[in-house]
Formats: C-alpha cells, sequence, structure tokens
C-alpha cells in the first residue's frame, strides 16, 4: 500500500477516534453515567446500554486513536450507530438539523465505521501480532 493511502486511511481513524471519545466524555463528564442512564431509560431502553454505550464510545475512541483492534472497534461503533438510527434519531426524519437530530449524521458515521474496518488502521497504528512459536 502506498503511503498516501496509508495516511488517508489514519487520518479517517485518528478523526473518528477522537470525534466518538468527545461523545464518550460528554454522557459521562457532562451528563454523568447516571444522567445518561436515565435519558435511555426515558427512551424504554434498559439503562445499562448507557453504560455500555459509554464504554464503547470512550475505549473505543482510544482504540481508534492508537490504532489498536480497528476492524472490529470500527464494526462494533458502527452497529452502535445504527442504534441510534432505530432508536433514537430515525423517527425525527432525515437531515440531522430536525428536532431531536434525524438520521443522516449517524448513518454517515455507520458507513465511514464500516469503510474504516474494510481498509483497517493505516499508518501510525500499534499494532499487535500473534507471537510465532517454532516448534521444536
Amino acid at each position: 500500500m502506498d503511503n498516501s493511502r496509508d495516511y488517508g486511511i489514519a487520518l479517517l481513524r485518528i478523526a473518528m477516534g477522537g470525534l466518538v471519545l468527545v461523545h464518550g466524555a460528554i454522557k459521562l463528564f457532562i451528563f454523568t453515567p447516571a444522567g445518561t442512564a436515565g435519558y435511555f431509560a426515558s427512551l424504554g431502553l434498559p439503562a445499562v446500554l448507557a453504560y455500555l454505550t459509554i464504554l464503547l464510545e470512550v475505549g473505543g475512541g482510544f482504540a481508534l486513536i492508537a490504532g489498536l483492534y480497528t476492524r472490529i472497534t470500527s464494526l462494533a461503533l458502527a452497529v452502535l450507530m445504527i442504534g441510534t438510527i432505530v432508536t433514537v434519531h430515525g423517527a425525527n426524519g432525515f437531515v440531522f438539523s430536525n428536532a431531536g437530530g434525524g438520521w443522516e449524521y449517524p448513518a454517515f458515521w455507520a458507513v465511514a465505521l464500516v469503510a474504516q474496518a474494510l481498509m483497517g488502521e493505516g499508518a501510525f497504528a500499534l499494532r499487535f501480532r500473534p507471537t510465532q512459536t517454532v516448534a521444536a
């Protein structure tokens, strides 16, 4: 793979990781976990999903920034984005500037995250590779 492609893939990965991390940090530090759980419950969702969402957004954000488990993290976050469409944004119409936010923005996120999963981590990634053992 040529360097410019590798750098572009890394740029996408790091930018998405940073933005996902910010969303998780807002839920963690501003809305608080209890407040986020209360909001999820008001939507008819199990409150435990709020804690899992915070964990996925914070942990997934850091993982994408670092380039760790990029493919699986991206797919997990894409599922989360599709979940926001199904549970919250889908009923608000397409355009995200609609009241309550439409599904345009999370749909784009889901597609970008799937693209990231297909491309891998790109440059500047920490990679865990299984160690090779040599049979005696």
